[in-house]
């Protein structure tokens, strides 16, 4: 049966490999990645798009929905109703 100490060893041992072969293999992806870009002429954008993504569509600022006629405040429809739609027939206040 092992000692504690040559456990330890062998576990920093292990880990100084696991590193050395962590490197080793990023290094490789790294220059794949690298051919492709050229190969394909690809930009940073067409990898990693600014616009954030949910389901597949595409999100952003949601246009109003509805209008204060009082104020001129707008609401998407999402979310808590604001106070002045709450409990009030909506119709009323759609944005045509």
């Amino acid at each position: 049966m092992s000692t504690l100490q040559q456990l330890l060893a062998e576990k920093e041992a292990l880990e100084k490999k696991i590193a050395e072969a962590r490197r080793h293999e990023v290094s490789k992806a790294v220059d794949q990645v690298r051919a492709l870009v050229a190969q394909f002429d690809l930009k940073p954008s067409d990898v990693f798009p600014t616009e954030k993504r949910r389901n597949g569509a595409a999100t952003g600022s949601v246009k109003p929905k509805y209008r204060d006629p009082a104020s001129g405040k707008t609401w998407t429809g999402r979310g808590k109703p604001p106070k002045w739609i709450e409990g009030q027939d909506r119709s009323r206040f759609l944005i045509v």
